[in-house]
Parts: structure tokens; sequence; C-alpha cells
């Protein structure tokens, strides 16, 4: 790992910046997403990059727009190096609960609260991993 993933894994705490899943039980290797897509004009530099779990970095994908399901409004995607994680979300148990049009729509579009993630935080809270 060179000196920027370090940074930016450190300053994530060692989870995914979007949904908060730790990497410390993971097998699969987290991925250091650029938040703004290099596709899509973003630089390629630790300001613009986040944590990321695979599932929530393929998820994501090169979007900068979700539709929140609540109003049907497009939103600009929850952005961790812009955005509190805490002002656009919070745990109800394992569930993931969006405050903000932000929030919904990066659950929505996620699939953060699937029956994977609800399993996987209930493993975290086993292992003294949950809440983050």
């Amino acid at each position: 790992m060179n000196a920027q993933q370090q940074l930016i894994r450190d300053r994530a705490g060692n989870r995914c910046e979007y949904c908060k899943l730790s990497a410390v039980l993971q097998l699969a290797t987290f991925h250091f997403d650029h938040v703004h897509p290099v596709s899509r004009g973003g630089q390629d530099n630790s300001d613009n990059r986040a944590f990321a779990c695979p599932s929530c970095n393929l998820s994501k994908s090169n979007r900068l727009t979700l539709m929140d399901p609540e109003t049907s409004i497009e939103v600009p995607i929850f952005n961790p190096r812009v955005h509190e994680w805490h002002d656009h979300f919070r745990f109800d148990g394992y569930t993931l609960v969006g405050l903000t049009p932000i929030g919904r729509a990066l659950i929505g579009a996620l699939e953060l609260n699937s029956e994977q993630y609800l399993f996987v935080r209930s493993v975290e809270h086993q292992m003294g991993l949950f809440p983050p």
C-alpha cells in the first residue's frame, strides 16, 4: 500500500465511507474510489478518493447523481469529501436510515439495507465492530 492509499484508508477509519462496513472482517480488497469519477472529469488525488467496499464502489459506478426514492428528485450522490455522513444517515438497529434525499438515494441505489448488509452488520456487532 502506498502513502496515498494509507492516508485514504486511515482517514476512513478502515471502513467503507458509504455503508460504514469494516474492512477488518472482509477477505475482499477494499477500493480507493474516485468520488467524482475520472471518466466524468474528476481528479486523481486523495481529495477525490474514498475508501469503499467492493459492493459500494461497483454499485456506485461512475454516477454523479441518484434518484431520491421518496421524492423522485434527482440529487447529487453522497460525497464523503463534501458531506458529513451523520448529516445524511443513521442506524436504526442494523438498518441504515436516510435522513436526507441524498441519504435515501444512496441507500436505495446501492441497496444498503439488503439481507447481506443486515447480516454483515449483525456479525460486526458480535465482533464489537458495530455500530461504527
